[in-house]
């Protein structure tokens, strides 16, 4: 899948639910932005995080005025769409991204008989 490649989007907070509609050039990398709440906004305010929808476009352009028309679409006709679309292997692997490790304290290894953490070398 090319990297760079206009397409327009649609998270939702849960069913039923808060709806967001994007556009971008790098969907897997803004997909990744909002499951990990990087920029504060609509999307972390009211925890939007599941991709539902997403189209590719031939331009920018064309994915702005997309954008704009979907934006102006009522719930019933949204979630007709959203119904409607297929759950292809590749947009499936972009809902999936997986969220950020929280940090952590480094693991130790640990000798298999006594338990006891390994010396450093």
């Amino acid at each position: 899948m090319d990297e760079k490649r206009p397409a327009v989007y649609i998270l939702a907070s849960k069913r039923n639910g808060t709806l967001y509609t994007g556009v971008t050039t790098k969907l897997r990398q803004r997909i990744w932005e909002h499951k990990n709440d990087v920029a504060d906004g609509f999307t972390k305010r009211y925890g939007v995080h599941t991709l539902v929808y997403c189209e590719f476009l031939a331009d920018i352009r064309a994915a702005i005025v997309r954008e704009k028309q979907i934006k102006k679409w009522n719930r019933r006709l949204l979630y007709a769409v959203m119904a409607a679309w297929p759950r292809k292997r590749e947009a499936h692997a972009l809902a999936s991204f997986p969220r950020k490790r929280e940090s952590r304290a480094p693991i130790r290894r640990r000798n298999a008989l006594t338990g006891f953490p390994l010396a450093r070398e």
